[in-house]
Order: structure tokens, then sequence, then C-alpha cells
């Protein structure tokens, strides 16, 4: 079964979609304040299918993912008895729990782990407006670890070039059975 394979040919054609800019600026602002897919999944397929615009979708993802991030603040700053709810129906809760007292103890630090892992950034974001923190440290450090990680997969994709996009294509079913063995194990481990 191939369904990794064509998952991978069905991005490369999404990426090079006339309006693919604005679409990876709205999954990357909407994953970092409550969709659960990382823009990754559509920046490295875009950068593999434009490798000279490669930092410019970077850039996109970074500039938008900071600004979902900021939307994702406002939402724990003043609408969290809304959302409330929702963390707990989506089993983000212990996870919200959890990235309150990270905040508790270090602050800018938890913003920047947050945005450049694939910790679920959302999750932060609501967090640090829950508790207020300080908007520009916030701002900054999402600014530092998002742009980081997106520069870091689209510089991967880049310098990689033909080469990556061979052993993708060749690897790219292992892959994604290896990801969702580990994410399983991980979701078990973790819960």
């Amino acid at each position: 079964m191939k369904i990794f394979s064509a998952m991978y040919n069905m991005a490369i054609r999404w990426a090079g979609h006339r309006h693919a800019p604005w679409f990876l600026g709205g999954l990357s602002f909407a994953e970092s304040s409550f969709f659960p897919i990382p823009p990754d999944v559509m920046l490295a397929p875009m950068a593999m299918a434009k490798r000279h615009k490669a930092w410019y979708f970077a850039f996109i993802t970074t500039i938008a993912s900071v600004l979902g991030g900021l939307f994702g603040y406002l939402i724990g700053m003043f609408a969290f008895d809304l959302v409330e709810p929702l963390l707990h129906q989506a089993g983000y809760w212990e996870r919200f729990q959890t990235a309150q007292h990270w905040f508790e103890e270090w602050g800018f630090w938890i913003v920047f782990i947050a945005g450049f892992s694939p910790i679920p950034y959302k999750v932060f974001t609501i967090s640090a407006g829950t508790i207020g923190m300080a908007l520009a440290p916030f701002l900054i450090a999402s600014l530092i670890g998002r742009g980081a990680r997106f520069f870091l997969v689209a510089g991967l994709i880049w310098w990689g070039g033909e080469r990556m996009e061979t052993a993708l294509k060749k690897y790219i079913d292992i892959i994604g059975v290896v990801v969702i063995v580990v994410a399983v194990i991980a979701y078990f481990l973790l819960r």
C-alpha cells in the first residue's frame, strides 16, 4: 500500500498551485492557535516544488505562524472560558496545565522551545495569554523559535535538492509508517 506516496504527490501538486502561498499562510496561522496539522507538511513540498522560493515560503510560514500565535495569545487572554471546554474535549487539558507550570518557571524559553519543536505550539500560545505573559518576550520567542524551525525545514529542502526529492520519493512510505508508529507510541507513553 503506497498511501504516503500518493499523499506526497498530491502535496507536490498543491504546492504548485498559484494560491499555494496563501494556503500555506492560512495553515500556518491556524496551526498556531487552533488547528492540529503543522505547516511543515505544506512548507516542505512547496520548497521542494519551487526550490528558488524556499526562503520566501519559510518567511511566509514564520510570519503567519507568529500572527496565529498572537491570536492564540489573545484567545487565552480574552476568551479562555470559551476555549477551556474545547481543550478538555481535544485531550489538551493536561498538556495545557503542564504548559502553565512551565511558564511559571521558564517563560521566554518555553515559548521558544515550543515554537521550534513539534510540541503543540497552540497550547503554549493560549497558555501565554491566559497567564498574562508579557507580549514582547512572547512575540520575540515565537519569532525566533518558529523562524528557526521553518527556515531549517526550507534550508534542508533547498540544500538537499534533487537528492532529497529522490530519497523522499523512494522512502516516503517507510517514513510515513515510522512517523505514525512513533506518534502512537508517544501518545500512549505520554497519556
